[in-house]
């Protein structure tokens, strides 16, 4: 390494601590996050880039934007940092990479610019803000930019590209690799590739510790730090297998069916030998499975929740709970869709009747929601004796409505379909699961 090398690496590293200090300054809930990146010098780059380990960073290019704009190196170094508290780097899977780099440089640039600290603060410009208009999302997040950007002509995306991009995504793609099974090979003078699940494992922990920093000790930055809280927040919420979900409503009870693991071969063996092809023990028809019996699907179809979206909803539920073996073999199962009132309730006894379902189905009602009317009619279907066994209810909505002062005595779960990730609140006696579009829709 001759002594110009070494300059260089000295120089580099000066502005990054430099621009490391002056966003701890202002954001002491960072602390985490902004000291887990080292710095070296990589000349694959021509700017300057993260792989979730390190800031690699062209010498000159370093220099140059710190002498024309410290501003902008603090935004560009915090704009990598954000890429890593939210995964960026590891979370582009089947997605379209040209697409899913630009969405996550749209989120993390929107953060930056809900911050007023002025260390990281600038005017959105005209242009900036027609592009986040054109996407029309209440919630710039990646995930939601993905979906967004495919609706938009190219030459759009071309322009967001020039507006937006502010780092190389270029040592995304070694994380990429290791994901698909692909091994990458670094060259030997460079540093070896992270270990993906290394990378994310320790991002998670760092949001989800900058999320509970920012909530106690800093509450009074959270104005300053804009968007930040928020989408630290649908990023850390808690993910649930649906499939496990709903067998939360499972039941023990015994079944009518071949249970081989009842009996001894060994005297079944022993019958057929000596009495000439007679078993002394017979196979048990019986065993216990945990399965659902009777259970409700209530379809919010006020506002929003409706159309396309609720029959997707409705195949997908059908789909795990029939497909899974999560039933008896005779079942009952009402679909009730209502707003302020019930608007019908479809029986279905066996899971033949699904596919039949699937064609004619329509939804009804578009008013304002009151959960009270379905809890009243279940309770009357109770009393009547069709529903003998209810295991639960599974209330599907998109929003608030007025819930049942009392307790039912079946378990009952609303799943809010919620792109706004807003905070439902719920009765302390039901279950609450907050999905987005893309839950449903996906498959």
């Amino acid at each position: 390494m001759n002594a110009l090398h070494e300059e260089l690496i000295r120089l580099g590293n000066r502005i990054l601590s430099l621009s490391r200090s002056e966003l701890y300054l202002s954001m002491r809930f960072l602390d985490l996050a902004l000291s887990a990146l080292s710095f070296e010098l990589n000349l694959k780059t021509r700017t300057i880039a993260t792989d979730g380990v390190h800031i690699f960073y062209n010498p000159n290019y370093l220099a140059m934007s710190y002498q024309d704009d410290p501003v902008g190196v603090n935004r560009t170094y915090l704009h990598m940092v954000l890429h890593c508290i939210f995964r960026h780097m590891t979370g582009c899977g089947d997605r379209d990479p040209e697409d899913w780099n630009l969405a996550c440089d749209i989120a993390a640039e929107s953060i930056l610019d809900s911050m007023e600290y002025p260390c990281v603060h600038r005017l959105v410009s005209d242009r900036r803000q027609q592009y986040y208009d054109a996407l029309n999302l209440p919630v710039l997040n990646a995930e939601r930019v993905y979906e967004a950007l495919s609706g938009l002509p190219y030459v759009t995306r071309l322009g967001m590209k020039k507006e937006f991009v502010s780092d190389d995504h270029k040592f995304w793609e070694e994380l990429q690799d290791q994901n698909s099974g692909e091994q990458p090979n670094p060259e030997p003078s460079d540093s070896p590739p992270p270990d993906r699940d290394e990378v994310e494992q320790k991002w998670q922990d760092i949001s989800q510790k900058t999320q509970t920093s920012m909530e106690t000790f800093h509450r009074e930055l959270n104005l300053l730090a804009g968007d930040l809280l928020q989408q630290l927040h649908i990023e850390n919420r808690p993910r649930y297998d649906y499939r496990t979900f709903l067998q939360k409503f499972a039941v023990m009870r015994e079944e009518v069916r071949i249970d081989p693991d009842s009996f001894d071969y060994g005297f079944y063996t022993y019958g057929l030998q000596l009495y000439d092809n007679i078993p002394l023990i017979e196979e048990l028809e019986y065993r216990e499975a945990k399965k659902i019996r009777d259970f409700v699907i209530a379809i919010d179809t006020s506002g929003s929740c409706s159309g396309e979206l609720v029959q997707r909803f409705l195949e997908q539920t059908a789909a795990i709970l029939f497909d899974s073996g999560s039933f008896f073999s005779t079942v009952n199962v009402h679909i009730i869709q209502c707003d302020a009132g019930i608007q019908s309730d479809v029986k279905i006894t066996d899971p033949a009747q699904l596919s039949s379902l699937m064609q004619t189905f329509e939804v009804k009602g578009s008013g304002d929601t009151d959960f009270r009317p379905v809890f009243d009619y279940v309770d009357e279907l109770i009393r009547r004796g069709e529903l003998t066994h209810m295991q639960g209810m599974l209330f599907f909505t998109d929003g608030f409505g007025v819930f049942p002062q009392k307790r039912p005595s079946y378990e009952t779960a609303f799943l809010f379909l919620d792109d706004n990730y807003a905070d439902h609140m719920v009765p302390p006696w039901a279950i609450k699961l907050v999905i987005g579009t893309d839950d449903i829709t996906k498959g």
